[in-house]
């Protein structure tokens, strides 16, 4: 490592490591913490490194030819990186273990994206295609190369560019395209979302950057480079700002109208990806086997204004140009409040297994791993379910709903019973005391009011104590070990509550989820969905989820294989419960058809649902 002298007051050179045996082929940074960084190479390694120590913390093996794509998911839990011949390998950084192994496309992989919440992973190739896996429609691509991928901040759409001269819009769920937005003159190398409203920026090699608008889909506006194309873009967290990476500056650009705030000397070269945190932005370029990383302290950055001198692109004074500081010119994303989630492995007997075995993470420096990766969310969960439990009824965390800049005015059904309240549903203090024609002129008894509210009170303590004595029963059953029997037992007791409050332990661990507990839970949960109660919905929400993540790939691979040769009996009994879990899917699919029109976050709870169940329709 060789660190560097500050070059200016705004931006200097961090260090520069020897990052591979031979060539650097790709390299991204974590876009949470702004300090992991990965690395591909001709030497078919993905290394994983800390952006300020000089020592790879972990180097993954496993693909065969270089890995020209890599991508960190937003949680920095997860890699995914893409190889030469097409194959395409993720890896849990936390466990430190290769999760899955993906094939099908037909040549180099140019560009990967994690989903923001769900657990899917998309592809481009130099075969023109596009993929989203798994178990959504095969979506094709482009006429040329496919050189990068953006999922939409709501997770609804994904965002495609190409050395065709074109940007696309896909939607999701139906697998089709939304629009084509035509206008580069050369080969598109990036697309970045607004992180809040409906605006695509894209930049290509005919040295212009434009920006789109998703609800008219036309162009707001363009900004010519002055020598060189922009190298990668990022939005400022507050998308008051587009951050463009050039050869040799940082360019700091407004869109309505088209302006450059501020230019900052970087002698970073070839630019290869850009994070913000701390509201310092990094920058890492490579050349050769080296990799060097580039800071900019954005206090001291122009981010909002009329713009440097000569650079308005329009003859209208600036005054009357800039939007009201705040404003919003066009719609907001929805986020649905569900948290995003891993994807799971396939079955045991999954071919891709074999290739797996072939691929390693070698921890290299302990401390560095223990520190960033050190798994955060191992719970006892014997001791977790006896506690959760006799603490009857939980309520979930309550994220506040976003703001949108939508007129329309949000209300949740008003049958809904929302999980956070400040006073008892449907109990009212004046309820329990006598009535009185005037009360400025009576005094109640105390003995007299203490009466009234006793009404009740043998009523709720039978309610409450038969409560809990169910779920004395399953936490008896549970100490056992038997997680399905513990299931089966609360599903007898026909109380969606006991239900409700065992789902919640069984979310935490989503090892803990088998075959044969979905067939059971899965009438349940369409029970919860269709529920008066808040928190039983969003129990409900979590389950699925979770369901759908982790067996529905299985389900779908498995119906669709060709019968099998001679009797196998296990086969055939996971075949059953596959059909069965299918059936019961189908149920809930429209359930949450019906739903997804809903406004607030059970609608976009609703809505993720519908994306990763598409594959049902």
């Amino acid at each position: 490592m060789a660190t560097a002298a500050v070059a200016t007051k705004t931006a200097w050179k961090l260090q520069e490591i020897t990052a591979h045996s031979s060539s650097v082929s790709s390299l991204v940074l974590g876009k949470s913490s702004g300090r992991l960084l990965a690395t591909g190479g001709e030497d078919c390694r993905v290394n994983i490194w800390s952006v300020n120590k000089p020592n790879c913390i972990m180097s993954l093996t496993g693909h065969t030819t270089p890995v020209e794509s890599v991508k960190i998911n937003t949680n920095e839990e997860l890699i995914v990186a893409g190889s030469q011949s097409g194959s395409i390998r993720i890896w849990d950084l936390e466990a430190a273990k290769i999760l899955r192994t993906l094939m099908g496309h037909k040549a180099n992989i140019c560009s990967l994206d994690f989903h923001p919440f769900g657990g899917f992973v998309a592809s481009g190739s130099m075969d023109t295609n596009i993929k989203v896996r798994p178990s959504l429609p095969f979506i094709y691509g482009h006429e040329s190369a496919v050189r990068c991928l953006r999922f939409s901040p709501d997770g609804k759409w994904l965002a495609s560019s190409s050395d065709d001269h074109t940007v696309k819009l896909w939607d999701l769920a139906a697998g089709k395209i939304m629009f084509e937005f035509a206008g580069h003159t050369g080969p598109v190398n990036m697309v970045e979302f607004h992180p809040n409203e409906y605006l695509l920026a894209s930049g290509s090699s005919d040295r212009m950057i434009r920006f789109w608008d998703l609800e008219k889909f036309q162009v707001v506006s363009c900004i010519e480079e002055e020598a060189t194309p922009a190298r990668c873009v990022l939005f400022n967290p507050d998308g008051c700002c587009l951050f463009a990476g050039c050869q040799d500056a940082l360019r700091v650009y407004g869109w309505e109208p088209e302006r450059c705030f501020d230019v900052v000397p970087v002698s970073w070269s070839k630019v290869a990806d850009l994070s913000i945190c701390n509201n310092q932005l990094i920058g890492v370029s490579f050349s050769q086997s080296v990799v060097s990383s580039f800071v900019v302290d954005l206090n001291r950055v122009t981010r909002s204004g009329s713009g440097l001198q000569g650079l308005i692109r329009d003859d209208r004074p600036p005054a009357q140009q800039l939007p009201p500081t705040g404003s919003s010119l066009r719609r907001i994303y929805e986020r649905p409040s569900t948290a995003c989630s891993k994807p799971q492995r396939r079955s045991p007997s999954s071919e891709d297994d074999r290739e797996e075995k072939e691929s390693t993470a070698e921890i290299q420096n302990p401390e560095d791993y223990q520190e960033i990766f050190q798994p955060k969310n191992s719970i006892n969960h014997n001791d977790h379910m006896c506690s959760f439990l006799l603490s009857l009824q939980p309520e979930p965390v309550q994220r506040p709903p976003l703001a949108s800049s939508t007129p329309l005015a949000r209300t949740e059904p008003s049958a809904v019973i929302p999980a956070a309240r400040n006073e008892p549903i449907g109990l009212k203090a004046s309820d329990f005391l006598p009535a009185v024609k005037n009360q400025s002129l009576a005094e109640i008894v105390d003995e007299e009011a203490v009466s009234q509210i006793r009404k009740g009170h043998d009523t709720m303590c039978v309610v409450l104590t038969s409560r809990h004595k169910n779920l004395d029963t399953v936490r008896a059953v549970w100490n056992t070990g038997d997680i399905k029997t513990s299931v089966d037992s609360a599903v007898a007791i026909n109380d969606l509550s006991v239900v409700v409050d065992l789902l919640n332990i069984v979310n935490q661990k989503a090892s803990l989820w088998k075959l044969d507990l979905c067939t059971v839970i899965l009438p349940q949960i369409e029970k919860l969905l269709q529920s008066k109660y808040e928190s039983y919905v969003q129990t409900g929400c979590t389950s699925l989820k979770l369901i759908l993540q982790r067996f529905l790939p299985l389900i779908t691979d498995i119906l669709a294989a060709p019968p099998s040769v001679g009797v196998d009996i296990s086969r055939e009994e996971r075949l059953h419960k596959c059909r069965l879990c299918y059936k019961q899917l189908k149920n809930i699919s429209n359930v949450i058809k019906n739903k997804s029109g809903l406004s607030g976050r059970h609608g976009s709870a609703f809505r993720e649902l519908h994306l990763l169940m598409a594959v049902l329709e």
